[in-house]
């Protein structure tokens, strides 16, 4: 369930900062009733972050299959470009 707070328990920041740490989860902050920030740990912003990286680089390669309908073997792949960039 996601938290929600008013704006004014920001004057608490310890007690935010322990909110945002402990569920590892966005902290939604209203203002006057409406949906106003979004507040999270750095280790919540990378880990959501990286995830959007790898869905876009999963969703880059289902296209490219998509298009040329050809897949390449992990192994021989990443072989091929260890020769290529590292002799």
């Amino acid at each position: 369930m996601p938290q929600i707070r008013p704006i004014t328990d920001l004057r608490n920041t310890t007690e935010i900062s322990e909110l945002c740490h402990a569920k590892n989860e966005p902290l939604f902050i209203t203002k006057n009733g409406y949906g106003d920030l979004v507040i999270m740990s750095i280790e919540t912003y990378e880990e959501m972050i990286e995830t959007i990286r790898t869905d876009a680089a999963i969703y880059e390669a289902e296209k490219e299959y998509n298009i040329n309908g050809v897949l390449l073997d992990a192994r021989e792949t990443l072989s091929l470009l260890k020769r290529k960039h590292f002799g």
